[in-house]
């Protein structure tokens, strides 16, 4: 039977993708999810599902990334939706290891300027490491590139209209106030993600466009 092998260079982007989402997981489910300061995107949305039906994004956001990857795999390409699985994977395993254990930022409750602002940086760095060493956290990653590529429309307009479209939503659930804090939280974790992919924008191995600027 012949062996695959492994590059070091693959070891490495998934070991930085599995670290991304564990820093993404741990944020959202310590920060965003206790203080109702949500995220726009997949992110919000399983925020959003996990309110009403108590599903957790765990499970949720496994699926709906399935379901944008499978929709999106032939324009991206086998590498990037491989890349793409280990996030997925590795985000859904750790937001259900979180959740064996008490939120550790209860007080964040009272206070969501600061909650909005840490929950950027978990979210910004997370999806950051991910997106520069070639995957996409999220199935909206996915849909926006390959409507955008079909379409020839600015990936930021679907970003724009996926971010707005949830938050929306999530008026449902969380005060107008919060949706004020969850807007500042979408553009400093944008903010973040862009700065750390420009960092890798000089290695030859870099996977995909910039993304993720809501």
């Amino acid at each position: 039977m012949k062996k695959i092998k492994v590059s070091h260079s693959v070891i490495k982007k998934c070991a930085v993708i599995i670290l991304g989402n564990i820093i993404l997981a741990f944020g959202l489910y310590n920060i965003h999810a206790q203080t109702k300061v949500s995220e726009g995107g997949i992110l919000g949305l399983m925020l959003l599902i996990e309110h009403w039906t108590g599903i957790s994004p765990a499970y949720s956001g496994f699926v709906m990334d399935i379901l944008c990857y499978a929709f999106g795999w032939k324009v991206l390409g086998t590498q990037f939706l491989g890349y793409s699985a280990v996030a997925c994977v590795a985000f859904s395993a750790s937001y259900k290891i979180f959740e064996l254990f008490p939120p550790l930022f209860p007080q964040l409750v009272s206070h969501p300027a600061l909650a909005a602002v840490a929950g950027a940086v978990f979210v910004g760095v997370g999806v950051g490491l991910s997106v520069r060493a070639g995957a996409a956290t999220g199935g909206d990653d996915a849909v926006v590139m390959a409507l955008s590529k079909l379409t020839k429309l600015d990936v930021r307009i679907y970003y724009l209209i996926s971010d707005i479209s949830v938050l929306a939503l999530s008026l449902t659930y969380i005060p107008f106030s919060r949706i004020i804090w969850s807007l500042l939280t979408v553009v400093l974790s944008g903010q973040i993600i862009g700065q750390i992919q420009k960092a890798g924008l000089h290695r030859r191995d870099t996977q995909i466009p910039a993304c993720r600027n809501r």
